[in-house]
């Protein structure tokens, strides 16, 4: 039998070897960036006498990489909300399988993170999965092929649910963490009735009921919550839903703008966004029915030019992005843009020391170069400073300033700014554009600003506050106190020690 589950976020603290014993059981989750390390914990836990089984988007993909790297017993493909309880059962009777196929399990089996074995002390906001999946196909993510096209949704229930729950804990900010929060379009919905597709159509709508249902249950919770989720570009033209999301209390979202020309949209398969002054309106509209865009874009394109990174600014300065994200291309696995650099490199591969540049999450920090694949016109650290050049103007003083008037009162806008430098130094300061003394000095600085802002989220726990009482019971509730544990995705270790 297991015990409860201890879990380690290594974002927090690294796990403590002394902690893991002779056939306890060591779950880790990861991803292609944390993939090196999550290697290094697997090792040593099983040089401690442990089970180790990883699981995750890197390992769903590379399955093999985790037996040869990290000393696997058994990897967890796909979703782990039921796999991973039989991968427990498994050990404990010393007989786990190599390979779990968690598949894609449907929205109402998906479980619960386990805030409840965090401290939440430590975090400034928790978050909640409400849907799987992404009916887009954009060439820099792997969404669509790790958790599929078709939207798998919770029912709003065992969401609400779960917030609750957080909000006794003392948790009000939450992030909906999910691919794509606008799952149906009103462009979905129009091609399926052009095409008589009545079982589309009944399709659709009921996902887009859902959403509604959800949404006017957040609207319900103590006002003093707030979420923010990540949306696609064309929830703009849907005001009814935008002013759902309003009254829900969700305050931002993160919208994908990635390019703001023609030919840098159509490079990443993203061409259903507008461009120029048509995307300048469009995420304006977001602001207009109350909802706050983190713009995300991407530099490094092949259509790119040295003019590029002004213009890209230019008109987040010019459409009023509350806060945006300035990033470099990078493949990832599981992409359309890794698949085509992974064939490209086959022939002739660029090696640094005896790892491929394909295989960049094996090469250590300290010698693993700053971009990856070539640029036609540009070379790495061109684009790096102009990169780092857009951060610091997007982020200094004066713009932070004028666009912290979007906040009620004084109090609020001196917060505003403080939660800008963060989020600037958080990413800009210790990305993939910036050399590695000021990545160091901006990680310090970055710990500091976090340790004062954490006041800006703290609440008082509300352990008297209820659920509302559903007709039926939650399927999620019933299945998690069927199942031996659930892994959250946000912790990448998880140790079951036996009893």
């Amino acid at each position: 039998m297991a015990g409860d589950p201890i879990l380690v976020d290594e974002s927090l603290e690294q796990v403590v070897p002394e902690s893991i014993q002779s056939g306890d059981i060591v779950g880790i989750s990861v991803h292609t960036g944390n993939a090196l390390r999550g290697y290094e914990v697997g090792r040593m836990a099983r040089g401690r006498g442990a089970w180790v089984v990883y699981g995750g988007i890197h390992a769903t993909l590379f399955p093999e990489e985790a037996f040869e790297r990290g000393e696997a017993h058994a990897v967890v493909k796909g979703d782990g909300d039921i796999a991973w309880g039989k991968a427990v059962v498994d050990c404990l009777a010393g007989t786990p399988e190599r390979i779990y196929e968690g598949g894609r399990i449907d929205g109402d089996q998906f479980l619960a993170a386990r805030w409840d074995l965090m401290p939440p002390e430590k975090y400034m906001w928790a978050s909640v999965q409400t849907i799987r999946g992404c009916p887009k196909h954009c060439s820099f993510c792997s969404v669509w092929r790790t958790d599929g096209q078709q939207p798998r949704q919770r029912r709003f229930q065992s969401v609400i649910d779960e917030i609750v729950d957080l909000r006794r804990l003392g948790f009000r900010f939450i992030a909906l963490a999910d691919d794509n929060f606008y799952p149906v379009t009103l462009t979905d919905l129009r091609l399926a009735r052009e095409q008589n597709n009545t079982a589309k159509v009944e399709e659709l709508m009921a996902i887009r009921t859902e959403r509604f249902q959800l949404m006017e249950e957040l609207a319900k919770l103590p006002k003093d919550m707030v979420f923010f989720t990540q949306i696609t570009m064309e929830a703009g033209e849907d005001g009814e839903y935008l002013d759902a999301m309003r009254k829900a209390n969700i305050k931002g979202a993160l919208v994908g703008v990635e390019a703001v020309t023609p030919e840098g949209l159509k490079a990443v398969f993203k061409d259903f966004n507008y461009s120029g002054d048509a995307l300048a309106k469009q995420l304006q509209t977001f602001k207009k029915h109350g909802v706050h865009v983190l713009g995300s874009f991407i530099f490094g394109l092949p259509t790119d030019k040295p003019a590029t990174f002004d213009a890209t600014v230019e008109m987040a300065l010019k459409a009023g992005v509350t806060f945006a994200q300035f990033v470099m291309m990078t493949p990832f696995p599981g992409t359309i843009d890794f698949g085509r650099w992974e064939k490209e490199q086959a022939k002739d591969p660029t090696m640094v020391g005896d790892v491929p540049i394909t295989r960049y999450w094996l090469i250590p920090t300290a010698v693993r170069p700053k971009m990856f694949t070539p640029h036609p016109s540009m070379n790495s650290d061109e684009i790096r400073e102009r990169t780092q050049k857009v951060w610091d103007r997007f982020y200094n003083w004066s713009a932070i300033w004028q666009r912290s008037a979007c906040t009620p009162n004084l109090k609020s806008r001196v917060a505003f700014m403080f939660l800008s430098k963060l989020y600037r130094q958080m990413y800009a300061g210790t990305g993939i554009s910036t050399d590695s003394a000021r990545r160091k000095k901006s990680k310090s600085w970055a710990r500091w600003t976090a340790r004062q802002c954490k006041k800006l989220f703290q609440a008082k726990p509300m352990p008297e506050l209820q659920s509302p009482v559903w007709a039926l019971p939650s399927t999620v509730k019933l299945l998690r106190t069927a199942l031996v544990a659930g892994m959250p995705q946000e912790t990448p270790f998880v140790v079951l020690p036996r009893e």
